[in-house]
This record gives C-alpha cells, sequence and structure tokens, in this order.
C-alpha cells in the first residue's frame, strides 16, 4: 500500500522504496503516532464524519496495533515507506474497510508534525529530569567541599586559591543554563501543529465542535493549542 501509487500500474523499484523509506529510524514514533490518531478519530466521531461505534473500533485496532509492535510481532518494511503507513495498513487488517477512514481530513504532514512535536516534547523531559539529577548532584558535591582548597586556573597557569566547592558551583549554573534553554525550547515544542489540514479536506465540518481535536489532544497528551 503507497498513499500517493494510485496512478501507477507497475512496481516500485526497490532502488527508490529504500530512497524513499523513513521507517528505518521513524519507527520510534509508533506511539505517538498512534496516540495522535487515536484522538483524531474521537474528533472525527465528535463531528460526526464517523459514527461512534466506528471511533470504538479504531481506537481499539489501534491499541492493538501499538501492543503488535511493542511485543514484536510487526516488521517494519521499507515497502511500507513510514511509522504512518505502517499502522494505518495494521490497523487496516485488524479492522478491515472502517481502518481507511483514520486518514479522513488528516494530511501526512499533519501526522509528522505533531509525532515530532509529541517525541521532541518526550525527549526534552527526560533530558531535564537528567540535568536536574546532575545538577543536585553537583550542589551536594559543592556543599562537602565549601573548604576544600584547590588552586584556581587562569591561561593554564595556577593563580588564585579558590574552593572546590566554589569550582563545581560553575559547572552547576553551566548545566543551569542548559536546562533553561531547553525550557525555552519546550513552549515552541508544545504547540499542537493541528492548523495543517490540506485545503482539499475543509469541506470536512472541522470547525467548531472539529477544534475538539485540539481540546482532546491538550487533555489526552498535555500539548498546548496553536491560536
Amino acid at each position: 500500500m503507497k498513499l500517493w501509487g494510485g496512478r501507477f500500474s507497475n512496481q516500485t523499484d526497490k532502488l527508490v522504496e529504500h530512497f524513499n523509506a523513513s521507517i528505518g529510524f521513524d519507527q520510534e514514533l509508533y506511539h505517538y503516532d498512534i496516540e495522535g490518531s487515536k484522538v483524531h478519530v474521537r474528533m472525527l466521531a465528535r463531528c460526526g464524519i464517523i459514527s461512534s461505534e466506528e471511533a470504538e473500533i479504531l481506537v481499539k485496532g489501534l491499541s492493538e496495533v501499538e501492543k503488535d509492535i511493542e511485543e514484536g510481532r510487526v516488521e517494519f518494511s521499507e515497502s511500507l515507506e513510514d511509522i504512518h503507513t505502517l499502522v494505518e495498513v495494521q490497523l487496516t487488517e485488524k479492522v478491515g474497510k472502517v481502518g481507511g477512514k483514520l486518514h479522513i481530513a488528516r494530511s501526512r504532514n499533519d501526522q509528522v508534525a505533531l509525532d515530532m512535536r509529541l517525541y521532541m516534547r518526550d525527549k526534552i523531559n527526560m533530558l531535564q529530569n537528567e540535568l536536574l539529577r546532575l545538577m543536585q548532584g553537583l550542589l551536594d558535591l559543592a556543599a562537602d567541599h565549601k573548604d576544600t582548597i584547590m588552586p584556581g586556573y587562569t591561561h593554564l597557569q595556577k593563580a588564585q586559591p579558590v574552593t572546590l566547592g566554589h569550582h563545581l558551583l560553575a559547572y552547576y549554573f553551566k548545566f543551569k543554563r542548559d536546562y533553561e534553554r531547553l525550557e525555552d525550547n519546550l513552549k515552541r515544542v508544545n504547540i499542537t501543529p493541528w492548523v495543517l489540514v490540506p485545503w482539499p479536506v475543509l469541506h470536512f465540518p472541522l470547525t467548531g465542535n472539529g477544534q475538539q481535536r485540539n481540546w482532546d489532544l491538550l487533555l489526552s497528551v498535555s500539548i498546548l493549542w496553536m491560536e
């Protein structure tokens, strides 16, 4: 299955498949892709584009796909190009034709931007937590050595004596600045890109209650809505 292959009658050349495929690295985004798809499906149901029964089937199927991936039962084939296609193919195999409705009122740009933001947000949080641990370790060590004398250096030569505790605090503040840079970046990452719906699908009723997708995402995965 290729999202762009509807006009072609021959099989894609293997070299082209390899060149186009991103699944070798974007498979790491599977959890975020599935989480975003669940929220999208609930929005479609709220807007009356699909039935609540169909939404239930799709959400349950997506959970099963995620479990299959986590338990190593899914092959990440280059023929499927990317994680978005793989999830949709696996879902359709489980739930049938209703799986094709997952892509209603949605573009792959939409999915890529969302998955990347959710991924980066998690990684930023992880890095910040590790930095906090490191910073606390430096503070504790600096307190233990507040009276430990060591030579200060300038131009690779010994200079004024300082305490080891004071020297360690210099590194604490370096890491503190790194933490603050990540915090600033998080503000830009933690914004939903779900205004990227391509103009050809705007005949779907996504305004009004359709904005529920953004609010669902806010509640489900704690990401801000871009205004």
